[in-house]
């Protein structure tokens, strides 16, 4: 079962992703080049080259379970630094699901702490 993604991590692999890989080599993508934990609770994205299709990785307690997407018409709006892998906001996830840019420069930014007013 698919489980609630909503408390999951949600991490970007930027650059392109041969889209012919598994779930091994996907994994292997994460374990060896970024270093992250492959069974924590985070959802791992990857796109191909042509920017029309994107492979989710996702660790379920049992096992992975790999979700593929294909846009029929347009493209994801992909950050393409080869060396980089980035978390995403939930609010970051939907607008690249849409075909927005993860980096919305009229989003009004999340601080940390508060403001004195003394």
């Amino acid at each position: 079962m698919l489980k609630e993604l909503s408390a999951a991590n949600i991490y970007i692999v930027c650059g392109h992703t041969d889209m012919r890989k598994s779930i091994d080599g996907l994994a292997a993508i994460i374990r060896e080049e970024f270093d992250l934990d492959l069974f924590s609770d985070s959802l791992f994205l990857f796109c191909g080259r042509r920017r029309d299709r994107l492979k989710a990785l996702l660790w379920e307690g049992d096992g992975f379970i790999m979700l593929y997407k294909r846009l029929e018409n347009g493209k994801f709006n992909w950050p393409r630094n080869e060396q980089e892998v980035r978390n995403l906001s939930h609010e970051q996830f939907v607008w690249l699901l849409q075909g927005l840019s993860v980096d919305q420069p009229k989003a009004i930014k999340t601080i940390e702490g508060g403001i004195d007013f003394y």
